[in-house]
C-alpha cells in the first residue's frame, strides 16, 4: 500500500519533482476519466484487484487483462490504476503539427519506476508505424517507443512505456490464473500431515510429474487443493513459465528452485552428450548437412561407414560412423535446413498436390511393378511390357532425382484449354467499378439493374461488353462478408464473417476448471403458463441460465414472467450461491443494462466475481447458453403442452392448436420440472463435446483442479443483504420527523428519533419484493425501516409498484393536473378498484413467482423480518482509494 511514508521515499529514490507528486496524488484520488467498452471484436469487463482493493477496468481480455495480472503478482509494483488521466499528444504528420487528447491503459507506481502504459497489440503498432513512424516506432533494442507521450511525461519527470502482446507470456498467464485462488488465500491450511506426505514425496523424487503426485492423494490422504497450496507458498516448485500446469503429465514438480536449476543443467549436459542428434541430422540418403563451411549430402548409408558428396566440388567421401559422431559431438559437422529447391521439399510439395485418386492410381503401380523391381520377372500380370517398362522407368528416375521411386508413379495431370483472362483489362475495371460503388451499396441494386449501367458505360466507350452470366461469376467472386455489409449492414453479414482462429493458445476460452468461466444470459422460453388460482394464461415466462463453460452444467435457472433486469441478475445469484455456496471466477454477459447495474457490479465485486462483456450482436462470444436455450426449447419444453413452436408458422394456427388453449403448467410447476430436467437429467446425459456428462466432468474437474473450499459462500443473512438493491444515490437524507426516501417514498424507523443522525445522508436498501419494507445502515449496523403506507406496500413488488405509477402518471397527465406522483397520490391509486383491475395480470404473476420460490424452497417460506434492527454487519469504509465497492469489508453475520 501506498503510505504517505512510501511515497516520500520514492520521491527522494526516483528523484521526484513536486508537479510529479501532484499528478500521482491526482491520478490516485481520482475515478477513471472513462468506462471501457466491448466493441467490435473485443471482451471487456472489470476485475476485482486484491492489491488496489477495488474493481480495475479492462478493455481486452488479452491484452490489458494480461496487464493487471503481471501488476497484480509482481511485488515491485505498489499501485496501478485504469484510464487515469488524459494527456495531450503533439506529433508530426506531413509537415504539420498535430495535435490530440489520449487516454492511456494505466498509471504504474512502482519502486523502481513510475508512469503511464499503453498495452496494444504488435499488429497494431506496426500499421500505427506504418500511418506514422514519429508517433510509434521500434528502436535498436527491438522495444516500441512513443516520443510525443514520453515528451508529456518527461515534463513531470515521469515515464511512459508502450507495452506490446509479445511480451505476454501466456503459459505464465494461465498458471497464475489457475493459482489466483490460492496465492490470494489469507490463511492457506495445509494440514501437518498433508505437509509432510506432499514434501517427502517430492524430495525423494525431485521432477515428479504433477498427475503422478496427484493419483497418489489416497494412499498418503492429501487432496488436490493441499498441492496447489503449497506450490502457492513455495514450499514446492513448479516453473510456471514454461509449461501449463493443467498439462499435468508434462509439469514436474521439484523440492526447491535449486533443485529445479540443477535438473536443468544435468539435462542439458545430457543432450549436448548424445552420440547421435537426429533432430540436427537425419541420416539417411538425401540429408544434407554442414562440414568445415561447406554444404555435403549423404548418398550412401552403410553398416560402418557414410559415403557423402561435397555440393560444389562433387567430391565422393567415405566417412567412418564413429568420426562422424566424434565430428557431431565437437560441432564440426553441423545439420542444415532443407532449403524450397531441396529434394526433400520438392518430394513434399509433389506428395500434397495428389489427390485420393492419384494416390490408388500410385498404389496400384507400385503393386503390379514391385515384383520386377526385385528381379522376379516370372509373375504374370495384365499390363503390357511397353507400359511397365515405362513405370518402372519413370520410378528410377524419380529415386535418382527425388531418394523415392514412388512418386513417379503418381499421375501427371496438366491444365487444359486457355486459361488466360479474354475479356479487355478496360472491361474487367469498369466492371468492378460498378460492382464496388453500385451493387455493393445500401440501396441494394439488383444484378440487372447494375449490369445495364455496365452495358451503357461500356458502349458509350465503345469497349467490349461482358455477359451477363460473367457479370454475375465476378459479382459471386467478390468477399461474401464486406459485400452483405456494404448492403445490408454488419449485424446481416454476421453469419458470412470469418470465425477468429487463435494459432497461439492464448487462455482457454472455456477455462481449465469448474466455477473458472462461466455464462449468464436471459430467453423467452417457448411456452405458455396459466395462474394457479384463476387458470388464466399469463404469457410465456423469461428464463435466465448460469452455465459453467468448462463442464457445460446449469449452475443456477431463475425463471420468471418479468423481463429481464437487474433482479433476475440478483436472483440467480442468489441461486448458485444457494446451491453451490460459490461464484465463478469470470462471469461472461452480454452489454444489456441489467447487467450494467451499480447492485449487480457490486455485488460481484464483492464476492471477487470478475465480469467479462462479450460485444453486442455477436452471438458467438455467447454459444455456450446459446446452445443450451436451444437444446431446453428442443428436448424438454417443446414436449410438453403449451408449447409455442406452432407460433413460427402463425398462419396456421386454429383454436384447438392454439398454445393459449393448450396451457396447463403453473409458473411454480414448471419451474420445478425445468429444474428438475436441467439439474438431474440433463446434467447426467453424456454431452458430444465432453465424451461424459456435465456432472462427471464437474466431479473430475474439481479432484484435479482443487474443490477450493477456502473460497465457498454462506447461504446465509449477510449475504442476503449484501444481494438486495439500493437505490441509484445509494444514499439517503434523514429528515426529522419523516425519516428518508427510498424510490419516492418515505420510511421510518425509532432510530431516527436520535438527533445526532438528522440531516445526515446514510447508506439505504430495498427489497425489490417487499416495497412495504425497507433498510438504513446506521451506528454500524442495517436497521429495517416500514413505509409510510405500510399497509397499502407491503408484499407489492417494485415491478407492481412502478406499472402502478405510470399508469397515474399518464392519467394524471390526461386530466391536465400535476404529474408528480407523491406517496400518498400513490398508495390511494394502489387501493383503488381501478388499480385493482389494472394490476390484476401482474399480481398473478407476482404471485406465481412467490409459489414457485416456495416449491423450490421445499414448500418452506422464508422467515420474514420482525426485528426493527438487523444487527452484526458492519460496513467500514476502506481509505485506502474511493474508486469501488470493493472498499466495503464484511464483518460478522446476522
Amino acid at each position: 500500500m501506498l503510505t504517505h511514508e512510501v511515497l516520500l521515499k520514492l520521491k527522494e529514490d526516483l528523484s521526484l519533482s513536486e508537479e510529479a507528486i501532484k499528478v500521482i496524488q491526482n491520478i490516485r484520488s481520482s475515478e477513471p476519466v472513462r468506462r471501457v467498452q466491448s466493441t467490435r471484436n473485443n471482451i471487456s469487463g472489470t476485475y476485482a484487484s486484491k492489491k488496489m482493493g477495488v474493481t480495475v477496468q479492462f478493455e481486452s481480455h488479452t491484452l490489458e487483462l494480461a496487464g493487471i495480472y503481471e501488476y497484480e503478482h509482481d511485488d515491485e509494483v505498489i499501485e496501478y490504476y485504469d484510464q487515469p488521466s488524459i494527456i495531450q499528444l503533439k506529433y508530426e504528420i506531413k509537415g504539420k503539427i498535430r495535435g490530440h487528447n489520449y487516454t492511456p491503459d494505466f498509471f504504474v507506481i512502482s519502486t523502481h519506476w513510475i508512469g503511464w502504459e499503453e498495452w496494444k497489440t504488435d499488429e497494431e503498432l506496426i500499421r500505427l508505424m506504418q500511418d506514422n513512424p514519429k508517433r510509434y516506432f521500434k528502436d535498436e533494442d527491438g522495444q516500441w517507443r512513443c516520443p510525443p507521450a514520453e515528451a508529456y511525461a518527461e515534463q513531470y519527470g515521469l515515464g511512459f512505456r508502450v507495452r506490446s502482446s509479445a511480451e505476454i507470456n501466456w503459459i505464465y498467464q494461465q498458471n497464475i490464473r489457475f493459482l489466483e485462488d490460492y496465492l490470494h488465500n489469507d490463511n492457506p491450511n495445509v494440514p501437518d500431515d498433508s505437509y509432510y506426505a506432499i514434501t517427502s514425496i517430492v524430495s525423494k523424487n525431485p521432477g515428479i510429474a504433477l498427475e503422478t503426485l496427484l493419483s497418489s492423494q489416497r494412499d498418503y490422504n492429501f487432496c488436490a487443493d493441499d498441492v496447489y497450496s503449497l506450490i502457492a507458498l513455495r514450499d514446492i516448485y513448479i516453473n510456471l513459465k514454461d509449461t501449463r500446469i493443467t498439462d499435468y503429465n508434462n509439469v514436474f514438480i521439484h523440492p526447491s528452485y535449486e533443485s529445479y536449476s540443477a535438473y536443468c543443467y544435468l539435462q542439458k549436459t545430457k543432450v549436448q552428450n548424445q552420440t547421435l542428434s537426429t533432430s540436427q541430422i537425419d541420416i539417411r540418403v538425401g540429408s544434407r548437412f554442414e562440414w568445415d563451411g561447406k554444404p555435403w549430402n549423404i548418398v550412401n548409408v552403410g553398416i560402418s561407414s557414410l559415403s557423402v558428396i561435397n555440393e560444389d566440388e562433387k567430391i565422393n567421401v567415405d566417412i567412418p560412423n564413429e568420426s562422424f559422431d566424434f565430428f557431431l559431438k565437437q560441432g564440426k559437422i553441423k545439420g542444415l535446413n532443407y532449403s524450397s529447391g531441396s529434394r526433400e521439399t520438392q518430394l513434399y510439395e509433389i506428395l500434397k498436390r495428389a489427390g485420393t485418386k492419384d494416390l490408388e492410381v500410385a498404389n496400384y503401380r507400385l503393386k503390379v511393378i514391385e515384383p520386377r523391381l526385385r528381379g522376379n520377372y516370372s509373375t504374370v500380370v495384365s499390363i503390357n511390357d511397353r507400359t511397365l517398362r515405362l513405370w518402372i522407368a519413370k520410378y528410377k528416375a524419380a529415386e535418382l532425382q527425388y531418394g523415392n521411386g514412388y512418386v513417379g508413379l503418381l499421375p501427371n495431370h496438366k491444365e487444359k484449354g486457355n486459361r488466360q483472362q479474354k475479356l479487355p483489362s478496360e472491361s474487367v475495371e469498369i466492371m468492378n467499378s460498378l460492382i464496388q460503388t453500385h451493387y455493393e451499396a445500401v440501396r441494394q441494386r439488383n444484378k440487372k439493374a447494375v449490369y445495364g449501367l455496365l452495358v451503357n458505360e461500356c458502349i458509350e466507350k465503345g469497349i467490349v461488353k461482358p455477359s451477363y452470366q460473367t457479370f454475375c461469376n465476378y459479382v459471386k467472386k467478390r468477399p461474401q462478408y464486406e459485400q452483405t455489409k456494404k448492403r445490408k449492414g454488419s449485424k446481416a453479414a454476421y453469419n458470412q464473417e470469418e470465425w477468429y482462429w487463435e494459432l497461439e493458445l492464448k487462455t482457454p476460452r472455456h477455462g481449465d476448471r469448474p466455477f473458472e468461466i462461466c455464462h449468464m444470459d436471459h430467453t423467452e422460453l417457448d411456452i405458455s403458463l396459466v395462474c394457479s388460482k384463476t387458470n388464466k394464461v399469463l404469457g410465456r415466462p423469461w428464463a435466465t441460465f448460469l452455465v459453467d463453460a468448462c463442464t457445460r452444467r446449469f449452475l443456477a435457472i431463475y425463471i420468471t414472467f418479468e423481463k429481464p433486469s437487474y433482479r433476475s441478475c440478483m436472483m440467480t445469484i442468489k441461486e448458485c450461491v444457494k446451491r453451490h455456496s460459490r461464484l465463478p471466477k469470470f462471469l461472461v454477459v452480454d452489454g444489456g443494462k441489467e447487467f450494467q447495474s451499480i447492485y449487480f457490479e457490486t455485488l460481484l465485486a464483492l464476492y471477487n466475481c470478475n465480469k467479462k462483456v462479450r460485444p453486442g450482436a455477436k452471438p458467438r462470444f455467447g454459444t455456450v447458453c446459446e446452445r443450451l436455450f436451444g437444446t431446453a426449447n428442443t428436448t424438454f419444453i417443446n414436449n410438453l403442452l403449451g408449447n409455442t413452436q406452432i407460433m413460427k408458422n402463425v398462419r396456421q394456427v386454429t383454436k384447438e392448436v392454439n398454445p393459449r388453449n393448450l396451457a396447463t403448467w403453473t409458473l411454480a410447476s414448471f419451474s420445478k420440472l425445468l429444474s428438475e430436467w436441467a439439474y438431474d437429467v440433463y446434467d447426467t446425459i453424456i454431452h458430444p463435446a465432453l465424451g461424459e456428462s456435465p456432472r462427471e466432468a464437474f466431479i473430475t474437474g474439481l479432484a484435479n483442479t482443487g474443490s477450493r473450499s477456502f473460497t465457498l459462500i454462506p447461504y446465509d443473512e449477510t449475504f442476503y443483504m449484501l444481494s438486495l438493491p439500493s437505490t441509484r444515490k445509494g444514499t439517503a437524507k434523514v429528515e426529522p420527523g419523516r425519516g428518508v426516501k427510498i424510490n419516492s417514498r418515505y420510511y421510518w424507523s425509532e432510530v431516527f428519533r436520535d438527533p445526532d443522525i438528522a440531516g445526515k445522508s446514510l447508506p439505504v436498501k430495498y427489497d425489490p419484493y417487499n416495497m412495504g419494507i425497507g433498510y438504513v445502515y446506521v451506528k454500524n449496523r442495517w436497521v429495517e425501516l416500514h413505509s409510510e403506507y405500510y399497509s397499502t406496500f407491503v408484499n407489492r413488488t417494485e415491478r407492481e409498484v412502478t406499472i402502478a405509477s405510470e399508469e397515474l402518471r399518464q392519467r394524471l397527465k390526461i386530466h391536465g393536473q400535476s404529474t408528480e406522483i407523491t406517496a400518498a397520490k400513490l398508495a390511494n391509486f394502489l387501493k383503488s378498484a381501478e388499480a385493482e383491475e389494472l394490476l390484476l395480470i401482474q399480481r398473478l404473476k407476482d404471485s406465481e413467482l412467490k409459489e414457485a420460490f416456495r416449491v423450490l424452497d421445499g414448500g418452506k417460506k422464508r422467515k420474514s423480518q420482525t426485528k426493527s434492527e438487523i444487527s452484526s454487519l458492519k460496513l467500514v469504509q476502506n481509505e485506502k482509494s474511493p474508486r469501488s465497492p470493493l472498499n466495503l469489508e464484511v464483518y460478522g453475520e446476522f
